[in-house]
This record gives structure tokens, sequence and C-alpha cells, in this order.
């Protein structure tokens, strides 16, 4: 099974950047495609970025684009989403997640009913003010 556990979250000005992390563990790690969703009060969870087990491929939803960049680390067993120029709507509760069917538009990384059994981690707060 598939263990999954964030950090990087906190309070940034608009504008600002941050960093989140995303430890990955369990025997078949490396196969899984990893997901970062996030949840703001009152709103669904929806898909931010998904990276692909090789991490050869990326995608991004639209409001995210060329603000947030996913990236993973195998050797550290890490994937990681740099988000720059953050908005005060990207405040939410972000979580990163193990699919195993690409990430692809047509592959649905994107919705949260994707996700493999069990592998959903307890989430980061971003908060975005000033």
């Amino acid at each position: 099974q598939l263990q999954l556990v964030e950090f990087g979250g906190g309070l940034v000005q608009p504008g600002g950047s941050l960093r989140l992390s995303c430890g990955v563990s369990g025997r078949t790690s490396y196969y899984y495609d990893i997901v970062w969703f996030r949840q703001a009060p009152g709103k669904e969870r929806e898909g931010v970025s998904c990276i692909s087990s090789s991490g050869g491929s990326t995608s991004y939803t639209d409001s995210v684009k060329g603000r947030f960049t996913i990236s993973r680390d195998h050797a550290k067993n890490t994937v990681y989403l740099q988000m720059n120029s953050l908005k005060a709507e990207d405040t939410a509760v972000y979580y990163c997640a193990g699919e195993m069917d690409g990430c692809s538009d047509g592959s649905g990384w994107h919705r949260p009913d994707r996700v493999a059994r069990g592998s959903w981690g307890r989430g980061t707060q971003v908060t975005v003010s000033s």
C-alpha cells in the first residue's frame, strides 16, 4: 500500500512562493502517478497537477498553468509542487495522492474518484493572504 505525507504548507503573501513536498513510500511506490489535489472551504476537492510514475509526463489544471511546477525525485521518494505567483484563490488544503492511469488529458487524473484506494495523504494548509 502507498503511504504519502505532505510538507511545506504555510502562510504566504499574494505574489509569493511556496514549495510543497510529498513523501512517498511503499513497496510499489515507484509505479504510481502522483497527483496534487486541493480543497478550499465549501468547495469540492480538485486536481491541481499530476506527474507520471516515470516523471516524464505532467499535467496541470488551467488555473495554475505557468505558475505551478510539479517534479519528482525517485532517489528521495519525494514529489514537489513549486507554487509561484500565489493568489488568494490558491488558499486550500493541499493533498497528494496516488493513481495508476497516467496523466494525459483523457485519463481523468483530476478526479478524486480516480485515486487508488487508501492512497491519500493527510494534507497541508496553504493560506495566501496579506
